[in-house]
């Protein structure tokens, strides 16, 4: 039975080392020497015939292969499967990568991604806009100032004369307007001491109220008393008329001493519209020659020419509407200056007839008296 039982145990451990193992990549072949019986021995089993387990070894790395997936070929290696195949970045000892670690294979393609990150701009960002530069014969600046550096010369010229009348219209609205004041006030009281006056002797008054007396209606009171006074004994009709003609001599002098300047206006008014027409139109044909020149029809070539055509009529616009309106008010000004100065000639020629008839009925007077004397 002994001899039965150590038979049997030699010959199951005999089967168990013809068994073939399945090669494993990360594991050597078993040595074909391990487990062979050597024959001319007396058929028992060698002392080392147990140590044909090393088969076993290699069993759970087949275990893992199997649970990974089927193995890629060879050949194919390189192929993006391969590659992207979480058996193969699984260690072949069985062994799982951490949770967090980073695949080794990944790294540099994470740094060369984070490369172009920092230098493209971010997707949910705006893109850059390509600028395209300016036109260095356009004006940078579409302001009045910009505009007339940029204008050709005969288009400064009409913008400089059309300023140059503006001012002259907001300088004589200033010193005319000062003028015209000061020249109704002083009528305005000249009348009203002619109207309180009883003849025109007190109205003048002794010799130093009379040069005290300054303006138009004082001069038109000592020239009616210098002429009577030089008439002597001559007609009351003809001191009449002469007084008269000198009272409106003066009247027409000082009417028309405040009537200085005002022409200016009337000019400006009535022309500067139309040099700011003729420096639109030379403008405008400049901006059709350049834009002929440039043979585009953009806006921004033919913009600016012809804003700058149409900022010498709004120049003259400028310079016109003023000029009108202080004319107009300059009109109505003096003739109501000029009707205070026929009042004050009224009140004049009213105290010289008086005067005049006094003396008359003083000497018709006199002369029964010395009659009756006699």
């Amino acid at each position: 039975m002994l001899f039965l039982a150590l038979s049997l145990s030699a010959h199951g451990g005999l089967a168990v080392a013809q068994e073939p193992a399945s090669p494993t990549p990360g594991a050597e072949a078993p040595s074909q020497t391990q487990g062979r019986v050597v024959p001319g021995e007396s058929g028992a089993p060698r002392a080392n015939a147990p140590e044909t387990p090393a088969p076993a070894e290699a069993a759970p790395a087949d275990a893992a292969a199997e649970d990974a997936g089927p193995a890629a070929p060879a050949g194919n290696a390189d192929s993006p499967a391969a590659s992207a195949s979480p058996a193969q970045d699984t260690p072949s000892n069985g062994v799982a990568a951490a949770p967090g670690s980073v695949p080794a294979g990944n790294g540099e393609a994470a740094s060369t991604g984070g490369e172009r990150a920092a230098g493209s701009p971010a997707s949910g960002g705006e893109p850059v806009l390509f600028q395209e530069p300016r036109d260095a014969k356009l004006p940078h600046d579409l302001s009045p100032w910009g505009m007339f550096m940029a204008a050709d010369w005969v288009v400064k010229g009409v913008m400089i004369a059309l300023a140059l009348a503006s001012l002259a219209t907001w300088t004589i609205l200033l010193v005319k307007g000062f003028e015209v004041f000061g020249a109704k006030w002083r009528a305005r009281s000249g009348v009203k001491r002619l109207a309180r006056a009883d003849s025109l002797e007190a109205a003048i008054g002794d010799e130093r109220n009379a040069a005290r007396w300054r303006g138009p209606v004082g001069a038109l009171a000592r020239s009616a008393a210098h002429e009577w006074r030089r008439s002597g004994e001559l007609s009351a009709e003809g001191v009449k008329e002469r007084v008269a003609m000198a009272l409106g001599r003066i009247e027409a002098n000082a009417s028309r001493s405040l009537n200085r300047g005002t022409g200016i206006l009337a000019t400006v008014g009535s022309i500067a519209p139309f040099v700011g027409l003729f420096g639109t139109v030379w403008g405008i044909m400049n901006s059709f020659i350049g834009i002929s020149e440039a043979n585009t029809t953009n806006l921004a070539v033919v913009a600016p020419g012809i804003a700058e055509a149409l900022l010498a009529t709004a120049i003259g616009l400028v310079a016109a509407i003023p000029a009108v309106v202080v004319y107009n008010v300059f009109a109505r000004s003096i003739a109501g200056y000029r009707a205070i100065l026929s009042d004050a000639s009224a009140l004049v020629l009213q105290h010289l007839s008086r005067d005049l008839e006094r003396r008359t009925a003083s000497r018709h007077g006199a002369v029964p008296l010395a009659q009756a004397a006699e």
